[in-house]
Formats: C-alpha cells, sequence, structure tokens
C-alpha cells in the first residue's frame, strides 16, 4: 500500500525492529524497553510498518492478538516530521482492514493522550469499567535486572 511517498508494510522482512526500539525505549509507556523485548513482542504479534522513502521505518503499530476474537492495539506511533498527515489514521485503517483482525469481539488499548485519534476508529471507554483488571508496572524497564 502506497500514498504520497509512504508505504505501508505487514510483512515481517518490513519491520525494523531498532527503528521501533528508537521510539518505543522514549515512549512514557515502555520508557527504558530493552531491544531483545521489543523484538520479542514484535516476533508475537500482527505489526504494521510505515516508511518513508530512504528513510526508512517512520511509523509502527503493534496489535497483539489471538486473530479470532480478542485484539490489543499498541506501540503505536508515527514520527514527528512525518505526524499531521493523515498517517496514523492510514496506519489504523490498514490494520482494521487486516483479514486476522476483522470480526473481534474485543478490541482495546490504552491511552493517555491520544483518545481523539481512536475515538474517530470506533473505541471508547470501557463499557464496564468495573469489570477490568490490571497488573501494572510502569518503569519497569528502567529498573536494573533481577540477578540470577
Amino acid at each position: 500500500m502506497t500514498r504520497e511517498g509512504y508505504r505501508l508494510s505487514f510483512a515481517p522482512a518490513d519491520i525494523d525492529a531498532r527503528a521501533a526500539h528508537a521510539f518505543l525505549t522514549d515512549a512514557y509507556w515502555c520508557e527504558g524497553i530493552p531491544l531483545a523485548t521489543v523484538e520479542r513482542a514484535i516476533a508475537g504479534s500482527l505489526c504494521i510498518a510505515l516508511h518513508a522513502g530512504s528513510e526508512g521505518q517512520v511509523g509502527f503499530a503493534r496489535v497483539v492478538t489471538d486473530r479470532a476474537t480478542f485484539a490489543y492495539l499498541c506501540d503505536v506511533y508515527v514520527l514527528g516530521a512525518h505526524r499531521s498527515r493523515g498517517l496514523a489514521t492510514w496506519m489504523l485503517e490498514a490494520l482494521f482492514a487486516h483479514p486476522d483482525l476483522t470480526g473481534l469481539r474485543r478490541f482495546m488499548l490504552f491511552t493517555r493522550d491520544a483518545q481523539a485519534l481512536y475515538t474517530g476508529h470506533g473505541f471508547g471507554p470501557l463499557a464496564t469499567p468495573k469489570r477490568g483488571m490490571e497488573i501494572v508496572r510502569p518503569g519497569l524497564y528502567l529498573q536494573p535486572a533481577a540477578s540470577p
């Protein structure tokens, strides 16, 4: 899929884990995440990459899914120099059209500041927030690794 000098790809060979890591290691939701963890997360997920000509990967999104009933959207980004061009929306539209992500019972995400983007794609507040539970470990990747 191409548009105005950009290209989207689901192909694992087109996913640049190092480029994703370069962004994610500074992202508020996974600050300090190790490259090996990003690589493992990518290997176990359905991912899409946004490429800009010779610049390489300038955007990315990852979906953790069983490809039948549930999906969790995460690690969505477009580099600052490429924002405000509708590229995140284009990535999301491509993801939602992917055959492995249609007909799912539940599609979730968490965001601190991009509600407007996701509301435009059908996301809303949890229908029954009292049912939801989570284990949260902020700053996990900033802590020294445990000794064996």
